[in-house]
Formats: C-alpha cells, sequence, structure tokens
C-alpha cells in the first residue's frame, strides 16, 4: 500500500524553493538526485504494460528511477544485499551491532570535506574496534567485520555515522582456534568510545596540518590554527557516541535507521 506521504511528495512540493535557497550549497550530484526521485514511476521517465498470464488483464506501470538514493527503488537491492550477507555469516555466533557517531561540529566540518572526514571514520572505527578486540583484557582476538556509512539520520538531517556488524568473537593470536566473547556482551562502550575519539582527532589534527581541508562560509575562520585548535578544543573534551553494543540480526542493522540503502559502498574489515 502506497504510503500517505512520500519523499518523492515532499521534493515535488518543495524541491523548486529549496533549490533555490539552497543553489550555492547543492552539488551537481545532489540536484540529480532530487530530480530523479521527483521524476520516479511518473509518465516523464515512461511507462511499460503489464500483463496478467492467468486472466489477460493489463496495466500501465510507470518506470523506476533506479537511483540508489531512491526509497522506492531499493527494496530487491536490499533483499539481495542481505542474501549475499547472511551467505556469509558464521554458524551458531553471536552477532552484534556497533554504531560509532561524529559529534555535532565535527560533523559540520564533514559537509565540506566528505571523501577526507568519511574516510577518517571508517578508518578510526575500524582502527578502534580491532584494538579493543585484540587486547587480551577484553577479547584477545583478531575480528572482522562490516561497515556500512550511513550520512542522515531519521530526521534527513546530516548525520554522519557508520553501523558496524561485528561477530562476537575472533581468531586467537595463534591462529588455531575462535576466542568468543562473553554471552550477550561485547566490548565496553567507554573504552570503545575514548580511543575513538583519539584515534580520530589525530588523524583530523594530520589532515588539518597537511591542507587537507576545505574550509569555507562559517568555517573559514578556522584556516588559522589558532582558531581551529580553540574550535577542536571542546569536542575534544566531550564523551563521543558510540552506541548500538546488542546483539543483532543483518536485517534489524540494515533497517534500524529506516534507510532505503546504505549511501556509499560498505567496508569489510578482514587481516
Amino acid at each position: 500500500m502506497r504510503p500517505a506521504l512520500e519523499v518523492a511528495d515532499i521534493f515535488r512540493q518543495c524541491g523548486p524553493s529549496f533549490r533555490l535557497s539552497h543553489a550555492e550549497g547543492l552539488s551537481r550530484v545532489q540536484r540529480r538526485v532530487m530530480s530523479a526521485i521527483e521524476l520516479c514511476r511518473t509518465a516523464a521517465l515512461g511507462a511499460h504494460l503489464e500483463q496478467c498470464d492467468a486472466c489477460g488483464h493489463q496495466r500501465i506501470s510507470y518506470d523506476s528511477c533506479r537511483n540508489r538514493h531512491c526509497p522506492k527503488c531499493q527494496s530487491l537491492a536490499r533483499a539481495q544485499w542481505l542474501e549475499r550477507r547472511h551467505a556469509e555469516l558464521l554458524p551458531s555466533t553471536e552477532y552484534f551491532h556497533v554504531v560509532f557517531t561524529l559529534p555535532e561540529s565535527i560533523a559540520a566540518l564533514a559537509f565540506q570535506n566528505k571523501r577526507t572526514l568519511y574516510d577518517l571514520l571508517f578508518r578510526a572505527s575500524a582502527e578502534t574496534l580491532r584494538t579493543i578486540a585484540a587486547d587480551p583484557k577484553h577479547l584477545g582476538a583478531e575480528i572482522g567485520f562490516l561497515t556500512i556509512l550511513h550520512t542522515w539520520g531519521q530526521n534527513l538531517q546530516h548525520h554522519p555515522h557508520v553501523h558496524c556488524v561485528v561477530p562476537g568473537g575472533g581468531i586467537a593470536p595463534d591462529g588455531e582456534r575462535w576466542i568468543a566473547c562473553r554471552p550477550g556482551f561485547f566490548l565496553p562502550v567507554r573504552v570503545l568510545s575514548r580511543l575513538f575519539r583519539r584515534l580520530f582527532l589525530e588523524q583530523l589534527r594530520r589532515a588539518y596540518d597537511t591542507g587537507g581541508l576545505r574550509l569555507l562560509g562559517q568555517l573559514e575562520s578556522l584556516s588559522d590554527p589558532v582558531e581551529f585548535a580553540a574550535w577542536l578544543a571542546p569536542t575534544a573534551r566531550a564523551e563521543w557516541v558510540v552506541g548500538g553494543l546488542r546483539q543483532a540480526t543483518l536485517w534489524r542493522c540494515r533497517t534500524r535507521a529506516r534507510l532505503p540503502g546504505p549511501l556509499h559502498p560498505p567496508r569489510r574489515h578482514f587481516q
């Protein structure tokens, strides 16, 4: 059943005024995505005739846009993705869902430096999981996991975070046996949060020092190293959000954020 309101309806009604008011901030790719969603399954993209093999009933079905960001075009891709991931599951193994989120201030910087900061988010979260899991005080094993980047939240605002699907165990240092975590518990949240914050900020400062960040508009003043250090200081003291450390199924991890699909290709982390 068609919902009362779809993203396409909002784009058709508010899209023209939104494009005008955000003319300088919208990229060509973003404009193409909006246009694709607006036109999806309308006469503008053409149509095809469907006929029932049993009774011969015919109906006209409008063609879809096939854009990977379109909520109406991802059901088949989602099912195929889940089927492939289910084939990779380890038997009789708990799985956990871990979420690493960038603070709001860093998210504003990420909006202008998407490729650089999203890559830092992937790297810092992966190194955090591997480091803490390898520590004998916690798990003492080499783990592998799947990470998916989401760049917006349920309120459709910019909200960069990664979802990690992690088996509850790993390979022992001798490579000869499997070490399972305690039932229902994977790794301590606070330990993960503190290390994630340190690793990410170290890489962020390195990117800044090497001129790898664009600083435009309200962030232009951060071109001054003193201003940048002062701006970053409160974030370096704040607690960063690492959540979702709970038992999970692939379906729940995939649908909790209520997104039609991963906005960026997932990364697998194995040695």
